[in-house]
């Protein structure tokens, strides 16, 4: 079976974590993580592409990269890799998924200690033998601990969402295409856009359901047939996540979706608000208690209407006041009357360039915006004092500065409305200060600071290290502001409150990550956020000009967040957003 664009980008990003515990040069390294990046994001599979000659359509898999995906597809194997585990066992690699835990520290831990797992790595720093290596002492030791301890936690089989979707766009569409199938959604916690996924539930209303199992189970990425029935059927595939699929007649879609998508909580009260009226409540019909009469809904509208309520967004079926908002707004009403959507953005506020760990130019990035009808976009590369290869300087920033000019001159001579905006993502060191000086911060359009290392620092530290940042005059936005990384590392434990009330005080918007990887701010947190009347954006962190696509993740959080497109900076106009960042920091 040809290998899934999933197996071949986790394989190429095993490959650069073997080759940078082996310190090889970064340029090698990041050709490896881009091309997985972009063959884990492309529409079509790979094996396709690969049976039709055309893999240099795939961005960052250039010719080297092309013979090993030939490699693999003609053998199953690839002799570079196999050579690469010899040397790199397979458990010192594993190391690198600890929290902390880098490729120097990894080699560091391997070869002065023998640790070659991370059941070995956590004996090791039980003994305290850790401590003795330099630059780490006991506490770097116990925050490996730490990480460990957090690993485990999240070691419980659920998938983010970025990983799902994709997924159950692939087999929804497949599904669309089968004669007599009405209509096709994927349900559940998918449906409502949580932030991780135990499984994929599909529901599909047709007349006719034998071929639409049939063809459900002969989907590319099937791994294992769990149940096969008439109507219903359940497999688990190739990357273990389960996917059970439900056929019903269209006349009942309207109850069945509203019942399966959930949430458990919701679908209680919504049983107890339809038994207080005198009915009973399933996936099939609203039926009255006092005759066994029952009524069927083609559509989840009329199903809430009929209850006296308005429609609710997925997003919000979770039990936090929606069913309150929902009765009082009633059948026809909106729940939140200007919950943002994608089609209120007008810009995109973060994103990197090949200035620093980017791998597409200023005018790449502002094609692919203007192509999704944006009118203004700002570049935040990351400066120096992160470590990343290329981080902008004051010196290199003006360097930047005269590229975005000509692009704009170039984009006003071609007569399209756009505007590309010099900003910079500025690491927040660990006493607070930025890591550009005031000078230079003032010349940029707007400024946009971020944690990314130390966040593992006491709750009273890091909180102050956030506080003392925002006080700068020249922030405009706090990038994703915990700093985690789903399934992989916790966030930052700040006092949200605080950080909340000092942004809303200094007029300083706080980011919605919509990196699949991120996520941050969370839906709970930008809930609170918005409730305290701070200003929010919801960006990519896109490094190259595909990532812009992932907008949609950050539009599922804040949805859930209940966030109105007015507290969002870029919906708004760029004179706007312009006199805004001129207004609230000179």
């Amino acid at each position: 079976m040809p290998l899934s664009n999933q197996q071949l980008a986790d394989l190429f990003n095993d490959i650069a974590d073997r080759l940078e515990i082996q310190g090889e040069v970064v340029f090698k390294v990041r050709a490896y993580r881009t091309a997985a990046e972009n063959i884990a994001s492309h529409p079509r599979p790979l094996a396709e592409l690969w049976a039709e000659g055309k893999l240099d359509e795939v961005s960052g898999v250039g010719k080297e990269i092309a013979k090993k995906i030939d490699e693999l597809m003609r053998t199953g194997q690839l002799a570079f890799y196999e050579r690469l585990r010899a040397e790199v066992p397979d458990g010192v690699a594993a190391l690198l998924r600890v929290p902390g835990v880098g490729p120097k520290r990894a080699k560091e831990f391997w070869e002065k200690l023998g640790v070659d797992s991370i059941e070995a790595l956590e004996a090791a720093a039980r003994a305290g033998k850790l401590r003795a290596l330099p630059r780490m002492g006991e506490r770097a030791e116990q925050s490996i601990l730490a990480g460990i301890d957090a690993l485990k936690r999240r070691a419980v089989g659920r998938f983010r969402l970025g990983d799902v979707r994709p997924l159950a766009e692939r087999l929804i569409a497949a599904l669309r295409a089968v004669p007599s199938v009405y209509a096709v959604e994927a349900a559940g916690s998918l449906r409502r856009g949580k932030e991780t996924i135990g499984d994929l539930d599909l529901l599909v209303a047709t007349d006719d359901p034998a071929p639409v199992i049939r063809a459900f189970l002969e989907q590319p990425g099937v791994a294992q047939v769990l149940a096969a029935g008439e109507t219903k059927a359940s497999v688990r595939l190739e990357n273990g996540l389960q996917v059970d699929i439900r056929a019903l007649s269209p006349r009942v879609w309207g109850t069945a979706l509203q019942y399966f998508t959930g949430s458990q909580q919701h679908n209680i009260r919504i049983r107890e608000i339809a038994q207080r009226q005198g009915f009973s409540l399933n996936e099939y019909a609203l039926t009255r208690l006092a005759d066994g009469a029952e009524e069927q809904f083609a559509d989840e509208a009329s199903l809430y209407a009929r209850l006296g309520m308005a429609w609710i967004p997925p997003e919000l079926r979770e039990d936090r006041g929606e069913i309150e908002a929902a009765l009082a707004a009633g059948p026809g009403g909106q729940v939140v009357p200007d919950l943002v959507a994608l089609a209120d953005l007008r810009g995109d506020l973060q994103m990197h360039t090949a200035w620093s760990d980017g791998t597409g130019d200023v005018m790449g990035m502002a094609r692919a915006a203007i192509a999704l009808g944006y009118e203004y976009i700002l570049i935040t590369d990351h400066t120096a004092g992160l470590g990343i290869a290329n981080g902008l300087t004051p010196s290199r920033l003006a360097d930047q500065r005269r590229e975005i000019d000509a692009v704009n001159a170039q984009l006003l001579r071609e007569g399209v409305r756009f505007r590309v905006l010099q900003g910079a993502e500025v690491e927040v060191r660990s006493d607070g200060s930025l890591d550009l000086p005031d000078e230079a911060l003032a010349q940029l359009d707007l400024v946009q600071i971020a944690l990314h290392t130390g966040l593992n620092q006491p709750r009273e530290k890091i909180t102050a290290r956030v506080l003392r940042a925002l006080e700068n005059p020249f922030v405009h936005i706090l990038g994703h502001p915990s700093g985690r990384l789903l399934n992989e590392r916790d966030g930052a434990d700040c006092d949200w409150e605080a950080v909340f009330q000092a942004a809303k005080a200094r007029g300083v918007a706080l980011e919605i990550n919509s990196d699949p990887a991120r996520l941050d701010l969370s839906d709970v947190l930008a809930r609170r956020a918005a409730e305290l009347g701070c200003w929010l954006s919801i960006s990519t962190d896109a490094h190259a000009p595909e990532g812009l696509s992932s907008i949609t993740y950050g539009i599922t959080v804040a949805r859930r967040a209940w966030v109105p497109a007015r507290q969002v900076i870029n919906t708004w106009p760029l004179e706007r957003l312009l006199a805004w960042a001129r207004r609230t920091h000179t």
